[in-house]
Order: C-alpha cells, then structure tokens, then sequence
C-alpha cells in the first residue's frame, strides 16, 4: 500500500466512523475463507459491512469521530463491523461468534459510548430498530382496532336479536 492508497482508506473510514450508529472491533483467530464469507454475508444481510483494516490506519481514522476510544482494542488480527442500525451488526456478529470459536468479540462502540465485549453481547440482544418501530405501531394502533370493536360490537348484538326474531316468527 502506497502513501495515497493509505490516505485513502483512512479518509474511506473517517467517513464511515462518522455515519454509522455502531462498530464492532472482532479478533480473527483462524477464520477460514468460508467462514470469513459466511460471517461477510450475515452481516451484509443485516444491513451492515465487515473489513478487515490495518489497524494503525483504523486508529487514524477514528480520531476525531464518535468512537475515538476503540484504539484500545485495534491490537493484533482484528476486523471491523459496523452498521447504521445500532443493534444491526452486532447481533450478526454474536450470533455467528456462537457457532464458532475461531472469531472473538473484543468490543465496539455504540456513538461516544466504547463497549467491552460484555457491552456488545448485552446490544445484540436489544430487539433491532425495525422490531422496534413494528412494536410501537402495534402499540399505536391497538387502542384504535379495540374502539372500532367496541362500536361496532352493540350493532351486531342487535342483528343478531333481530335475526332471532325473525327466525322465530317464520317458525
């Protein structure tokens, strides 16, 4: 990598550092090429991106963004994971550490907040902002669903004593 490639991926991650709602710092410990493909596509399905980054020019570009802290944890083999969604990468990333021991989560950060491992873990269980946002218009909407009932449910009380009416005059 040359001066210019290298100014280029750390103005390529400032960017992104400053866009993003979380990052997730892994360790590689012997992920192999499928492995490292399947981790890629389970984040990607997620909505978020996986790449591995030198560390020195991660350090770079941290600076000066939301997760100036995760230079503790760029150390040795590592990889970032990040998303929009908060919760996003991070559940993506848990859930494949848990099939395999070759992948260590050694923390992230969550906008000015560094999160431990621990940290991580605890976000990826949160429902992601989509459960969210459906629970929440559950919520909105079920006061209204039980008032449509409530009003339409003295009308078909009264149909029905009709019909029964009816039923017993015709009989």
């Amino acid at each position: 990598m040359d001066r210019s490639q290298k100014a280029e991926s750390v103005a390529s991650l400032n960017a992104i550092f400053n866009e993003v709602g979380v990052v997730v710092v892994t360790r590689n410990l012997g992920l192999t090429v499928a492995q490292s493909t399947t981790l890629r596509n389970k984040i990607r399905e997620a909505g978020g991106t996986y790449k591995v980054a030198k560390n020195r020019l991660a350090k770079l570009a941290a600076q000066e963004t939301p997760y100036d802290g995760l230079g503790d944890f760029l150390t040795g083999p590592t990889a970032l994971a990040w998303s929009v969604d908060p919760v996003a990468a991070a559940k993506a990333v848990v859930e494949f550490a848990k099939t395999t021991d070759k992948i260590e989560i050694v923390g992230g950060g969550l906008g000015n907040v560094v999160l431990n491992a621990d940290g991580v873990k605890a976000l990826a269980s949160m429902p992601s902002l989509d459960e969210l946002r459906a629970k929440l218009i559950g919520l909105v909407q079920a006061p209204a669903t039980k008032l449509a009932q409530l009003s339409t449910a003295p009308a078909a009380k009264l149909a029905r004593v009709f019909a029964a009416y009816a039923d017993k005059d015709a009989a």
